[in-house]
């Protein structure tokens, strides 16, 4: 990975390549794609949506979005900082583009108070990125949200 890799928003200008990003053959089925994410992100607002490009220099590779400070009590998110979404265009698969987007995704949620911990959840099985997670430094906490897999990163 040559190119750096940054958080951006989406925008009118970026919109377009952005839902264009596809997961890899085999991901489908566990990974939600990005113009879902954009529809649930407007649909949730109580769910504090934090929706970004993943960029590798000048090049949109991916996408994120966290639940960023979700209200006490939210039987939705029960958690205050939760990666909702995250995808690697398959195409940028294997590049580090990955945990380069993640590492962001931490050094946003350190500037954040209170937040200790991103909780995020996988579907089990076949093409799962639970392995990614868990290389990154999440642990499994065994329990089950939503009929997905709960990994936790302390930050």
């Amino acid at each position: 990975m040559a190119e750096p890799v940054t958080l951006r928003a989406i925008t009118d200008h970026n919109r377009s390549a952005v839902l264009g990003l596809r997961v890899a053959a085999g991901q489908e089925g566990v990974v939600d794609g990005v113009a879902r994410s954009l529809r649930d992100a407007a649909e949730h607002p109580e769910l504090a949506p934090w929706p970004r490009a993943v960029y590798a220099g000048e090049r949109p590779v991916g996408f994120v979005m966290l639940a960023d400070g979700v209200a006490e009590g939210n039987s939705d998110v029960p958690w205050p900082f939760y990666l909702w979404r995250m995808l690697i265009d398959g195409r940028f698969q294997g590049r580090g583009h990955g945990r380069a987007a993640l590492d962001a995704v931490v050094a946003h949620l350190r500037s954040r108070p209170g937040a200790r911990e991103l909780v995020t959840s996988v579907v089990p099985g076949e093409g799962s990125p639970l392995g990614f997670y868990l290389r990154y430094g999440f642990a499994d906490t065994g329990k089950m949200f939503d009929h997905e897999r709960v990994p936790r990163l302390a930050l």
